[in-house]
């Protein structure tokens, strides 16, 4: 498949899981795994149904991983964010990245609450809503606002720091320039699912994202976990000091 036909298809998926959602009336626990909710195993449906189809490999966080062999994979979170879903707070989104054999190549980050889409094509750049991101000037860390997961230490030196809850939109948000930073604050807390989307569009863009102990991000493994530091390249360094204060 081309990337074009890709990011169609991921457009296609998002919308799809969308309308599956509106459906939903149980949002409690799937009675699987801890942390999983029926909502879960809902989107989750509906994006093997359809990455199937296309004849695409999965490496799902709800289902797992099959068909790792085939000329793309698509690493996909049907629903990050789903405790917030759950609870009615309106910050979560499917995301979607294709990896091929040179890794990243078409990625989708869509809100599932009213918010935006943010989509990148590896070497063609990103959008926000369809128009190009074109990054903001930079703060300074002492100015900086950081999006977290986990609890940050005492003193970090930035300016305000938030927990959003959905990691793939709170990356995104870094790519935009809505927040300057996102750290994971727990140590090897995020599975791939969590960050790959959104990590395309960062790079397209010229921000970092690093793991907090330099380890290869990209790796399908289902079972893998990284400790993401998001950041501007003049404020990555920053971000990596401040996660390393913490247990890593």
């Amino acid at each position: 498949m081309s990337p074009e036909s890709l990011l169609s298809l991921f457009h296609e998926i998002a919308d799809a899981v969308a309308d599956a959602l509106d459906g939903v009336t149980d949002w409690g626990p799937s009675g699987g795994r801890d942390s999983q909710y029926a909502a879960d195993l809902v989107a989750d449906a509906v994006v093997l149904e359809r990455l199937r189809a296309a004849g695409c490999g999965v490496l799902s966080e709800e289902s797992g991983s099959e068909n790792l062999d085939l000329p793309i994979v698509v690493v996909v979170d049907p629903l990050d964010g789903s405790t917030n879903a759950s609870r009615g707070v309106p910050h979560c989104a499917t995301s979607l990245c294709a990896v091929d054999a040179d890794g990243p190549v078409v990625s989708l980050v869509a809100h599932q609450a009213g918010g935006p889409r943010w989509w990148a094509i590896r070497g063609d750049g990103a959008w926000r809503n369809g128009r190009p991101i074109a990054r903001p000037g930079l703060a300074t860390w002492a100015d900086a606002l950081v999006a977290v997961s986990g609890r940050p230490p005492e003193t970090a030196g930035w300016g305000q720091f938030r927990s959003f809850g959905a990691s793939a939109i709170d990356i995104c948000f870094v790519a935009d320039g809505t927040v300057d930073a996102f750290i994971d604050m727990s140590p090897s807390a995020h599975g791939i699912w969590d960050y790959a989307g959104a990590a395309l569009v960062c790079s397209e863009v010229g921000v970092e994202v690093r793991d907090a102990q330099g380890r290869d991000l990209f790796t399908l493994d289902h079972s893998m976990r990284r400790t993401p530091v998001v950041a501007h390249r003049d404020l990555i360094d920053q971000a990596i000091d401040v996660r390393r204060r913490l247990p890593l």
